[in-house]
């Protein structure tokens, strides 16, 4: 069983990738063309207490992040958090030149700032790694121009101000990090539509049959896991072509189903609701009030 690396600290992740100690403490930009993974380990896995921005490419390893994976052959742009689990599956047979940033980033560094709070309210410090940011050119100069801005502003003699503008130039560069995923979702919009077509193929199906008396309502957290991407990245995409979120497509396809029995059977409201998975006809009957301004008898003798 492969030993699992655990990195309490921005120095300790410097002296397992043979570097120098960090110039600060909390917060270090390193130029990932000088990381030097221990030799002797060809699957390296680990979990971390800080944040990492990683900007890489060229890197002669498949990179495993949740139950995903994908290798560093474009400018891609990728969010860690802490506590997070990787693994990097080394090829010692592949000759290449890595390069690329890593931004880490301890927790420490944030307290008492207005990211503190915030960083966990960016979605990507959430995604699988298959939903990382692919960036062009010009993006990926923009980023790496702040990322030299902090590794100069932390370079400087330290004053109190100088938190205040790292923290600053943090933001800005996740600030771009959300338009660049905006951009994403339009840009590769045939990627994203198939994800929508496979959701609306997965309600479809799970409607038609006996899962929502057996299973009830299916979650945001089933539908994801079945996409095979996570909850943050499906609701940021459902958002961004629909305008609605994952939860209110679920409601959609339950009105749209309701519609259908109150239309051409002769259930009761309270035997339609026990069919879409609603333990209580009350609960059902605020739903589609809410949803349709009608209340389920109003829906259906509308039709009479």
């Amino acid at each position: 069983m492969e030993e699992i690396h655990r990195f309490n600290s921005v120095a300790e992740f410097h002296s397992f990738c043979n570097l120098p100690n960090p110039e600060h403490p909390l917060i270090s930009l390193i130029d990932y063309s000088k990381v030097v993974y221990p030799f002797d380990e060809t699957i390296v896995k680990w979990v971390q207490n800080f944040y990492t921005i990683g900007l890489k490419r060229n890197v002669n390893a498949k990179f495993n992040y949740g139950q995903q994976q994908y290798d560093f052959n474009s400018g891609i742009l990728s969010f860690i958090a802490p506590s997070q689990f990787l693994k990097l599956e080394i090829d010692l047979n592949m000759i290449v030149e890595p390069t690329g940033w890593l931004l880490l980033i301890h927790p420490d560094f944030l307290w008492n700032t207005s990211l503190a709070k915030k960083i966990k309210s960016y979605d990507f410090f959430h995604y699988a790694v298959n939903e990382a940011l692919f960036l062009s050119d010009k993006e990926e100069k923009t980023i790496v121009d702040i990322l030299l801005q902090i590794e100069k502003e932390y370079q400087s003699n330290i004053d109190k101000f100088s938190q205040n503008i790292i923290v600053s130039q943090i933001e800005t560069l996740l600030n771009y990090a959300e338009r660049f995923y905006q951009r994403q979702f339009i840009t590769r919009q045939k990627s994203c539509h198939q994800i929508l077509d496979n959701l609306e193929d997965y309600l479809n199906d799970f409607f038609t049959h006996d899962n929502l008396i057996n299973k009830g309502l299916p979650t945001v957290e089933m539908i994801a896991e079945t996409l095979n991407v996570s909850p943050n990245y499906l609701g940021s995409l459902l958002k961004s072509l629909t305008g609605q979120s994952t939860q209110q497509h679920i409601h959609e396809k339950l009105i749209e189903k309701a519609k259908e029995k109150l239309s051409t059977t002769h259930s009761s409201v309270s035997e339609i609701a026990y069919e879409l998975g609603f333990e209580h006809p009350q609960s059902f009957n605020k739903l589609f009030k809410q949803k349709t301004n009608q209340t389920p008898l109003e829906f259906r003798a509308s039709f009479n």
